[in-house]
């Protein structure tokens, strides 16, 4: 027996599309129990895993160059840092429409683990590139995993729907969100802390090699999730590519501009994220212990906020809640606003111990502000990526999931470009370009419930101040 028939569900599962006269009883259980699954974990610690290890060799060369750059080049530190992040960000440019015709046309599962095999032979390199110390090694694997994570987008999120019930993909989108965040966390802290011991570089990439080949084990164990155009030829000219996903993606109004909206998430939780530690140190006054707190505080908030929106989606029996997405927007507003104005004037101080940071009251209000808003950040977009799934053609759906990648990393680009100009100008500061990206949220947010009612009416509906129709 071959391993792709060894590894069936145990059970089909029905389509995202199903009635929600489908649901069953396991479909309403709790979020955890697909952990369990066959059908779900063994995607899930792949996913986890991937994303653990793009950020840990991420963080470990930003703490590299920002401490020690003239070992390396002649290059400002500045330019090497952003140099990093952008060459990550590339491949998503250039190859995510070629990504989602892939994943149109090959079996998801089987695919997962070439793009596996591909991670494994990638930190190998990287871990020769220190062991040369050659600058060009490390930063073309760098781009080799970001071309990983471009490949692997459509895969894991245009086949939850093949394994999952369609009472269960609320939950298989949140617990993919909660653990994508937990996974930036823990390897951004890897990276960061690992790169300060002795041979520091080498031990992250011992680890991310170990993480690597578990991934590949686990990606072993995916079901098999045939391919819904197998006759799909595919076409390498990227931008002509990128335009025809683009186009697929348009043909459902709905979806596009949850993709939309999808992007200004990532761009906002993206802009806040850069700007923690810098504003811990300098705003704050605290150390490095606190920066960790900051973000552990918002990736925690974010996971918490995905995991509540399944609970609150069965609540109401639904397939999807698009009524949380206007809440979650709302909240995200709100506590934004109000971080920006819990920030304490004069800082506190200078390179502060965690203890004595806590014990201001500012302090509290800020982390408060923090893991509200990103929770709400959670119930934002969990549902739109269920309905992004729901709605697609299931013909094309990896394209589709490939255009909203290619907007996601093109919002981020333009957030921290923007971000940095605001930074750069003569009244910009951090708590500033906080109540900034606040209020452009809100604009947005006006924007994109006025196009889709239903986003708003599901909304009302929900909180009981409107009748179902």
């Amino acid at each position: 027996m071959n391993e792709e028939t060894n590894m069936q569900p145990e059970h089909s599962p029905q389509p995202a599309s199903a009635a929600p006269e489908a649901a069953t009883d396991a479909g309403k259980a709790s979020s955890f129990t697909l952990l369990r699954e066959r059908r779900f974990a063994p995607l899930f610690v792949t996913q986890f895993l991937g994303a653990f290890n793009d950020n840990a060799y991420k963080n470990v060369l930003i703490v590299l160059f920002s401490f020690n750059a003239a070992a390396w080049t002649t290059l400002p530190v500045a330019v090497l840092v952003n140099l990093v992040l952008g060459l990550l960000m590339l491949p998503f440019f250039l190859f995510s429409a070629t990504a989602g015709q892939l994943a149109d046309k090959f079996d998801k599962a089987r695919l997962a683990r070439w793009v596996k095999a591909l991670e494994i032979l990638i930190i190998v390199i990287a871990a020769l590139g220190f062991w040369l110390h050659n600058l060009f090694v490390l930063l073309g694997s760098l781009l080799l995993l970001g071309l990983h994570s471009t490949l692997f987008g459509p895969i894991k999120y245009a086949i939850l729907p093949q394994h999952l019930r369609a009472t269960e993909l609320v939950a298989g989108n949140a617990l993919v969100e909660a653990g994508t965040f937990v996974a930036i966390l823990l390897g951004t802290l890897s990276g960061g802390l690992l790169a300060g011991v002795e041979h520091g570089a080498l031990w992250v990439m011992g680890l991310c090699l170990l993480m690597a080949c578990v991934g590949f084990y686990t990606s072993c164990h995916i079901p098999t999730a045939p391919a819904p155009v197998p006759e799909l030829k595919i076409a390498f000219n990227p931008l002509r590519e990128t335009w025809r996903c683009i186009g697929l993606a348009r043909q459902e109004r709905s979806v596009f501009l949850s993709i939309l909206a999808l992007s200004w998430f990532w761009l906002y939780g993206a802009t806040l994220l850069t700007q923690v530690p810098i504003y811990t140190r300098t705003v704050l006054g605290g150390d490095e212990s606190s920066v960790t707190l900051l973000l552990a505080v918002f990736c925690v908030g974010i996971g918490a906020g995905s995991l509540l929106c399944d609970k609150l989606t069965h609540r109401r029996g639904k397939l999807v809640e698009p009524g949380l997405v206007p809440l979650g927007a709302l909240g995200m507003l709100i506590f934004g606003i109000d971080l920006a104005f819990a920030t304490p004037t004069p800082t506190l101080g200078e390179n502060l111990p965690l203890s004595v940071l806590l014990s201001h009251g500012s302090t509290w209000r800020i982390l408060l502000d923090l893991v509200l808003l990103s929770g709400s950040g959670g119930l934002y977009c969990v549902p739109l990526y269920a309905l992004i799934q729901q709605r697609s053609d299931a013909n094309c759906r990896a394209r589709i999931i490939a255009a909203n990648n290619i907007f996601n990393a093109l919002f981020m680009v333009l957030g921290a470009l923007a971000a940095a100009a605001f930074l750069g100008s003569r009244h910009g500061s951090i708590p500033a370009l906080f109540l900034w990206i606040a209020a452009v949220h809100a604009g947005i947010t006006v924007y994109v419930f006025s196009v889709i009612p239903e986003f708003l009416l599901r909304a009302l509906i929900w909180l009981g101040l409107r009748k179902q129709q």
